[in-house]
This record gives C-alpha cells, structure tokens and sequence, in this order.
C-alpha cells in the first residue's frame, strides 16, 4: 500500500509575481467550482483577506482554500510573491504536489517570481505554466514563453520540468484556453489539465500517522489551531496521539476538533485522510515543524527548514513626552509578548533580547517590506513602540566577513537609465544586464549589497517621477563591500515641545523639506524636517509672530506654504539614520532623535569625534 497515489485529491500551489492576476484566477476556480450559490455575492480577491493585503495588493501569509471538481478535491494553497515571506513559501510548497506558474502576458516572469520557482524546482515539484492577461493590448506572448524556458534553465530545470503544459488565461473574465483562440469559455482546460498533470499525493491510509505541522492560526473558540497536510494515515477523534517536538515526544494528546477545507471555509469532521490538507484544534503548545503522530509507534517527519534572515531592527518601548497618549499596549511585557506571539505563526522571523537593556529586542527577518508589514500590523492592534534603523546581518566565512547581496531588476524610462545607474553605482551596485525593447522603457538588472538598498526605495520613486518598476531577489552571500555613503543630508529637529505655527514653516522653506502639517504637536527631539544641507539644524518650529498694537496689513493671512512631505510607514524606516528611530503608535508616526536632549547630543558627537 506505501506510495500509492491518490487519485480523488491534488494538492497544488499557485505562484506568481506581485500584481499578476494570482487572487483573481483563484476567484474565477471558487466560482466555476460551483463552491457559491448562483444568487451569492462574493467580494473580489477573496483569499487576500487581510487588511494589509487589499491596501498593499500583496499576498503576505499562505492560505489554502479547496474546491471538487468531477470528484476530485483540490487543495489550492496562495503562496506569497514577494522573497520577504520567504518563509511562507517554503512552508506552503511543503503542502503541494505541484505548481501553477502564472506569468503576466507583457511582464514575463519576474524576480520574485524566480524565488519562489526555484524553491519549487528544487522540491522535484511539476509546474502548469500559465499565460495570464492574454488580453493585454501590449502583450508578448511568445517571448514570454521563451523567457520562461530560459528561466527554467538557468534554475537548472531537469528534462521533466521543463516540458511544462502551457495555458493561456484572461483571469478576469474566467477563461482558459490550450490553444490561443480555440473558442474555450469557461476555466474548464484548466481544471482538466491540473488533473491530468499533476500527480495525487504519494501516501497510504494504512501506515502509522504522520500530520507535519505548517501553519497555525487561532480561533477565540478552539484557541490554537495547527493546519498541514496529512502524510501518511488517518486522524480520528477521540483517540490518543504523541505530539512529536523539537525537544522530545508528548504523548496522550487529544484533538478538540478536527477540520477539512471546503472553498474557503474550515468544515468539522469526525476523521481525516492521508494526502488532504487539514486542521486540528485542541493540541497546546504546538510549533511549526512538530508532527503529530501515533501514540505506540511515532514517527516524527523531518523538521521543516527555511534560508537565514538577512536583516535586523531593534525594537523599542516608546520613551517619548507622547508615549501612552494614543496606543493601548505599550509595556516591555506587552511588546515582548506580541512579538513572540508572532514568532509562532512566523518561521522566518527571530527575535533576539537585548543584553545591555531590557526595553530592547532585536527582530531578524528577510527584508524591509516583512518588517514593516510586522510594525504596521502592530500599530493597528494598538501597539505604541520605536524601531531603528534596519541593519544587514553579516556573516563570518573562512575568516572573512560577508554580507547578503540582492539581485535587483529594474523597470524604467529610458531617459532616467543614467540618473538610476549613478545611484545605484555609488551603493557598490554593479549593472550585470540591460535591455531595451525599443518601447521606450528599458530593463536592468544589477547586484548590489542588501545594505545598499535601504533607504533607496523612496529615492528611487522620487528620481523616477514615480514611472520606475523595481523588484528584489536575495542572491546569496559575497565578501563585505566597503563603505556605502548613506542619507547625505541632516535633519530639522524640533528644539522645544508646542505647536507648529505658520510663522514658522513659512521660515523653515529655504532650509529644507517639512514632515508635519501646520498645528502639529512636537517635543524637543522630534525631527520635523529634512535639511537641504548636511548636519542636523535645532530650530524653533512652535514660534510664532511677535505682535504689535499697530494693526498689521492681512499679507500674513494668506501666506501660502509648499505642503509638507508626509512619509509613510516605509519611508519612514528608510529616511532615518544610525541615531534617528521612529516612534509608531496607532495614529502617528514620528521621527526623532533617539537622546532628545540637544545638549547631550552635542557633547555625544564631540565625544565621537
């Protein structure tokens, strides 16, 4: 009976860059499916549940939904775009016996998109690739496929994987074709063809039972709940099993509900089959990797494993005049507990204690965007605390210091290729591609240390006028760089707490850029603007006009200020410097000195000096 395949279930992943269509086609398979009632209003982008997720049009956390079709159920699993969640690629692809490529019609595959390919290449898993957007007016469809097959070559693709079936798809309007143009109406070839190409999960209802753990989630009802894929055997309530952990085996645990996935929705059943993806409630203390076995004869499954972090910010309790003004939880105890709770349901993320202070924890992870997808979440559960600056987690090897580097591929104008080139170059990047489609956008793609890339983000849109497309990808470790210059400006900084006047940025325009709207209320320390020079300049931001008894014309009345540049969460983290941190709390976000006191921060750079 061992490694028989099951032919009623498939178990598949969808992969595709940021803004492909991937949440849209999965609509269009719920629909089809027949899953919802004729009259039922379903929302658009329904697996893209979270908040965060709509805003951003990013898939953050993997989720599974499942749909029958002719008898098969088949366990679709949304894995992440973005390399940052990394981390829940790997754990979604541990779910699946295959892959679905979905690719943009004019886009082509991308490099987030390369990521998540590679990862499945190397779990032996066979890929549908899917040409999404066919309806495009600049669609490319041919050479598409062709950059395509080169990927699979370059992520050394064996002979199997590369003779990949291909389908053509306009997700938004539901259809799916074999051939360009055969007269197909509905998703049906698709569904047909994950069928025929993707194999049933290897596994056996007769063997001891083996349910590796790859996500949790919390209910308020059952409290935690593990969901992975059954292995091998089956699960039924009311019976014993040993919980199977890092540290050693846990027997006589017992489930208060087992749960199958129906479309969207966690259906409560009284017993699960090997080769479904489940859920099982009632079982404390589980972790990501643990394997819930049988209680004679366990049989823990290999614990799950995923890439290092590659970047590190220190986390703060909020210290300022302000702190406890608008958040709700803003203790050690609060901050410390929050951030371990995330650790459970995150893999990729690490938390380290600060020796030196207790107020202090360094939180490791894979990118600028998960940090500030972690802060951002934080701060709407109502979380007030201050993050520094993001620094690169280096590496010793033969007696060398490494750091990680990023393979960046760049989308512009042709007539901002020298402005982007320069600087990139001055952050040790080195272009090691261009092309130029002649449609008067050109593609580069370049190397540069992971260092390299925080704070350029927002430099890049601004030196773009906003037109520049620009993706990531980790390409491993290289020997450390040298020096990059950084910010090469300074700050406005606020020298006394009050309220920004008119008066006073109106005065503040010949010196730089302002962050905060007139009526403002800062404390002495909070930076307010961004210097057109370099070194930081303490100004009175709070002063107003002196006033006479003579009656002053109305000119003050209408003074017209340029508007202030309001940073976003991202920018925010990118702007500040080694002695800056920002402080977050549900309805602000503020810049500031990490010492607020002008004097001490003299006689500190004196002391550096």
């Amino acid at each position: 009976m061992r490694n028989m395949r099951k032919d009623n279930i498939r178990n598949i992943a969808i992969i595709a860059h940021v803004d492909h269509g991937k949440t849209t086609l999965v609509d269009g398979l719920l629909r089809q499916s027949g899953l919802y009632r004729d009259n039922q209003t379903v929302e658009e982008r329904v697996m893209d549940s979270m908040d965060l997720e709509r805003e951003r049009g990013i898939t953050i956390m993997a989720k599974n939904t499942a749909i029958w079709y002719n008898g098969v159920k088949i366990n679709i699993v949304d894995t992440p775009g973005h390399a940052d969640f990394g981390g829940e690629v790997e754990r979604s692809l541990n779910l699946v016996d295959g892959a679905i490529l979905l690719v943009d019609a004019s886009e082509g595959p991308l490099p987030q998109t390369r990521f998540v390919v590679k990862k499945a290449l190397a779990k032996k898993l066979p890929i549908i690739l899917v040409i999404n957007k066919i309806d495009r007016s600049d669609s490319r469809i041919d050479e598409v496929i062709s950059e395509v097959y080169d990927l699979f070559i370059d992520l050394d693709a064996n002979d199997e994987q590369i003779e990949f079936k291909i389908l053509y798809t306009n997700a938004k309007e539901g259809i799916a074709h074999l051939e360009l143009n055969d007269g197909s109406q509905d998703l049906r070839p698709l569904f047909e063809t994950i069928l025929n190409e993707i194999p049933g999960p290897a596994v056996s209802d007769e063997e001891v039972p083996q349910f590796l753990i790859t996500n949790l989630d919390y209910d308020s009802y059952v409290g935690q709940i593990a969901i992975g894929r059954l292995e091998n055997g089956i699960l039924e309530m009311n019976k014993n099993y040993t919980l199977c952990t890092e540290t050693g085996n846990i027997p006589n645990v017992k489930f208060s509900a087992l749960y199958s996935f129906e479309g969207l929705k966690k259906k409560q059943v009284e017993k699960v089959f090997s080769g479904d993806i489940i859920a099982i409630a009632g079982v404390d203390n589980v972790k990501i990797g643990d394997t819930i076995s049988s209680l004679e004869d366990p049989k823990p499954l290999p614990r799950i494993t995923i890439d290092a972090p590659t970047v590190s910010m220190i986390f703060y309790i909020n210290n300022s005049p302000f702190a406890g003004t608008e958040g709700k939880f803003l203790t050690t105890r609060h901050i410390k507990a929050r951030l371990e709770k995330e650790t459970l349901r995150n893999v990729s993320l690490q938390v380290v204690p600060q020796e030196d202070r207790a107020d202090a924890f360094e939180v490791r992870g894979r990118g600028e965007l998960q940090m500030a997808i972690l802060i951002e979440t934080m701060r709407r559960e109502g979380y007030e605390f201050m993050v520094s600056k993001p620094h690169v987690i280096l590496k010793e090897i033969d007696g060398k210091t490494h750091e990680p580097v990023e393979r960046v591929l760049i989308d512009v104008p042709d007539n901002f290729v020298g402005v982007v080139t320069e600087k990139l170059s001055s952050r040790k990047g080195i272009m090691t591609n261009m092309m130029n489609t002649g449609s008067g956008r050109v593609t580069l793609e370049f190397r540069i240390p992971s260092r390299g890339l925080i704070g350029f983000r927002s430099q890049f849109l601004t030196d773009t006028k906003g037109t520049g497309i620009m993706n990531t990808i980790f390409d491993g470790y290289d020997e450390w760089f040298g020096n990059i210059p950084q910010r090469n400006t300074g700050a406005l900084v606020a020298d006394r707490p009050g309220k920004s006047t008119t008066y006073a940025s109106f005065a503040m325009e010949d010196r730089g850029d302002l962050f905060i709207e007139v009526g403002t209320k800062v404390y002495c320390g909070m930076i307010v603007g961004e210097r057109n020079k370099q070194g930081d300049l303490n100004v009175n931001i709070t002063k107003e006009k002196k006033l006479t008894n003579m009656r002053a014309s109305s000119a003050d009345a209408t003074i017209t200020l340029r508007p202030p540049r309001i940073l976003s969460l991202d920018q925010a983290i990118e702007f500040i410097d080694e002695d800056e941190v920002v402080e977050f709390t549900p309805e602000s976000i503020r810049l500031r000195k990490m010492e607020l006191d002008p004097h001490k921060r003299k006689a500190k750079t004196k002391d550096d000096e």
